[in-house]
Formats: C-alpha cells, sequence, structure tokens
C-alpha cells in the first residue's frame, strides 16, 4: 500500500542526474506530492518514458515486478526517467549559449556542472506540460529530445537518495 500510493525507492540506472544524483544510487519519490501539488522550478521528478506505451503482463511477471520495485531495483517500466524541473506550464524554454532561457530570462542553475550545450529553439509549453533536463546535460535523454512531459505523466517527486549510505542525503 505505501509503495503504490505514498512513497516508492527508485534504482537510478544512468549517468543523467550527475552530480546530484550517481549511477545506482537509490532515492526515494513521495507519490503525493503532485496529487494535491503542482511541480515547481527545481524539483527532481520521476516520470513516465514518454517513449513507453503501456506495460502487459503475465500474473507472475505482475509479482516478479512487484517484489523488484518494493526493493527500488526495478520500476513500473522498463526505464521511468528521473529529471529536473526547468520549465513550468505556459512557460517558453530555450537553450542559447549553454544556458536555459524561461521566458527570455536564463535560468540561475547552481546545481549544474560546466555544460556544453548546443542552442535549442524555442517551445512554448502548454497549461499540462512541464520541460525536464538531466542535472549532467551533456549526457541526458530529456526534454529536449522528447519533448515536454505531461502533469499526468509525473510519478512523484524524488526527495532524498537512500542508498548507498555514503550518499544518504536530500535532494
Amino acid at each position: 500500500m505505501i509503495k503504490t500510493f505514498l512513497i516508492q525507492p527508485f534504482w537510478i540506472p544512468s549517468e543523467s542526474m550527475l552530480p546530484t544524483i550517481e549511477v545506482n544510487d537509490r532515492v526515494m519519490v513521495n507519490k503525493l506530492a503532485y496529487q494535491w501539488g503542482e511541480p515547481e522550478r527545481g524539483d527532481v521528478v520521476v516520470f513516465r518514458d514518454p517513449r513507453e506505451g503501456d506495460m502487459e503482463e503475465s500474473v507472475p511477471e505482475a509479482v516478479i515486478r512487484s517484489v523488484l520495485e518494493a526493493v527500488g531495483i526495478r520500476t513500473r517500466g522498463h526505464d521511468d526517467l528521473i529529471k529536473r524541473v526547468v520549465g513550468l506550464p505556459g512557460e517558453t524554454i530555450e537553450v542559447l549559449r549553454n544556458r536555459v532561457v524561461v521566458d527570455g530570462v536564463p535560468l540561475d542553475e547552481p546545481y549544474l556542472p560546466e555544460v556544453f550545450m548546443p542552442d535549442e529553439p524555442p517551445i512554448t509549453l502548454g497549461t499540462n506540460e512541464v520541460f525536464v533536463m538531466g542535472d549532467n546535460r551533456n549526457a541526458s535523454f530529456d526534454s529536449r529530445r522528447f519533448g515536454p512531459i505531461p502533469l499526468d505523466d509525473l510519478i512523484g517527486e524524488a526527495f532524498v537518495t537512500i542508498w548507498p549510505p555514503s550518499h544518504i542525503g536530500g535532494l
């Protein structure tokens, strides 16, 4: 019940959120965060991979997935994704000279290492969409490639790293 409705551990298999979250870290995700509230710029969110359709699985596959989800080794889909919210509903986002620009104003992102990003044309978000990017902008498959994320596809907000012990801390 807790995993289904409240909080759930997620395993991070990629480098897309370095240095904030390292490969093989486990994070806890508040699944209620966006049931009663809206995402804010800077939130680290888990969401359904936009390339993945609805899952069809047998009963044994569902049982195995549930056990692996409970310990944070697997998520709902093969590749639920984790990124940082940089654009909110209705805003216009673009990348210019290695900076994310929101409605014409460069975004201050002190959590980022030095990045080199190609310029991206402006995109205006719909009223129910967010724009997400990994902190490791040079190695992140994010909204620059798959577009904005519908709010309904947000699973929750990652709020703490729980594994390994040397990485325990808030996000």
